[in-house]
């Protein structure tokens, strides 16, 4: 497969933007290039030069941590950013399409509809596994992307790791599996598949585990053709100083994240055992992320007392195969502790 047939025709000959920092990338005392404040910021740290467009020391810092190299690796304002370029890059308005698997992450609709890019929409299995007989019954010579969510939002489970390696042997474009909650899951990440399936793209983020979700920051990780194309069409500054050195601060912090994960699994397994004893459950879903899919008798009315109590969490019983269900982040012990103590007394 050459990636570079998947790309649209416009993004083919695209001429990037050409900042300051592409044209001279050495050491100099002055800089006069880039009408920057040459005074500084009116912080304490100065923030008046443009960060590095590639974000390769942040990215050093990655590849040692994921087993990936820097030019396989793209970052984006979230993973969001990752998501609405690979729309801009691959898929023609008004003619291509896609095909997503509900019940699953909301932006790959959204931004679908924003760049006019037809959905097509497969509904999971009732063990929220992939249907691939009707996903093999939806593609056609326009389809350009598929989109995996694994671990599933909002169902919380892993994808079965043949049925996703069945599709990236057989489809013809992208594969896009989202690993926003894979440091929760048994299941290991496909980045070691990265060298077998040039079509396979994988997302992560920072905004989970690492806690991060205020600094914006998403990974994609794939072959270098899709790789290069997303450099050549995202925002020439895409990722704002700021956030690449305290990424780059937090990265020295691993040991810490893990031990957030241990809890955060042990936890949830807590609450998943805890749940299930209450009367007004009716089932709790297994999960690999670090949220739990429960249903409950009256999923609305269960959720408005939760905020009445100053507890919030997601009422999901209006999205396909989820009805009179609550999405429920795993908190700290202190918070899950009130949480049951609530529905208990509910």
């Amino acid at each position: 497969m050459d990636i570079k047939d998947l790309q649209r025709e416009n993004i083919k000959t695209l001429k990037p933007y050409s900042t300051a920092r592409d044209e001279f990338k050495g050491q100099a005392s002055i800089f006069l290039d880039a009408n920057e404040n040459s005074f500084g910021s009116p912080l304490p740290a100065n923030y008046n030069r443009y960060p590095d467009p590639l974000q390769l020391d942040l990215k050093d810092a990655i590849s040692k941590i994921k087993g990936v190299p820097i030019e396989n690796t793209f970052l984006g304002n979230g993973s969001d950013e990752a998501i609405d370029l690979l729309y801009r890059a691959f898929c023609n308005p008004g003619k291509d399409n896609v095909i997503i698997l509900p019940p699953t992450y909301g932006m790959y609709e959204v931004s679908a509809n924003i760049n006019d890019v037809e959905i097509r929409k497969v509904d999971l299995l009732p063990n929220f596994q992939l249907d691939l007989e009707k996903i093999a019954e939806s593609i056609d010579a326009n389809t350009k992307i598929i989109f995996i969510c694994s671990p599933n939002n909002p169902t919380g489970n892993s994808i079965n790791r043949t049925d996703i390696e069945t599709i990236l042997a057989n489809f013809k474009g992208l594969v896009v599996i989202d690993e926003a909650y894979i440091n929760f899951a048994k299941q290991k990440t496909f980045i070691q598949e990265l060298t077998e399936y040039s079509n396979l793209v994988i997302l992560q983020t920072f905004s989970k585990a690492w806690g991060l979700a205020a600094l914006r920051l998403g990974m994609a990780f794939s072959s270098r053709p899709v790789i290069d194309i997303l450099n050549k069409v995202k925002p020439p500054y895409n990722i704002n100083q700021a956030t690449q050195d305290l990424a780059l601060a937090a990265l020295n912090n691993i040991q810490q994240v893990n031990e957030w994960i241990k809890i955060t699994v042990s936890e949830r397994e807590r609450l998943n055992t805890e749940l299930a004893k209450l009367t007004l459950v009716k089932k709790v879903y297994p999960s690999d992320a670090n949220f739990i899919l429960v249903e409950v008798i009256d999923a609305l009315n269960t959720y408005n007392l939760l905020v009445d109590k100053g507890i919030i969490v997601r009422d999901r019983s209006k999205v396909s195969l989820c009805e009179g269900c609550l999405r429920i982040t795993v908190g700290t012990i202190d918070e899950n502790n009130q949480l049951l103590n609530i529905l208990e007394k509910l």
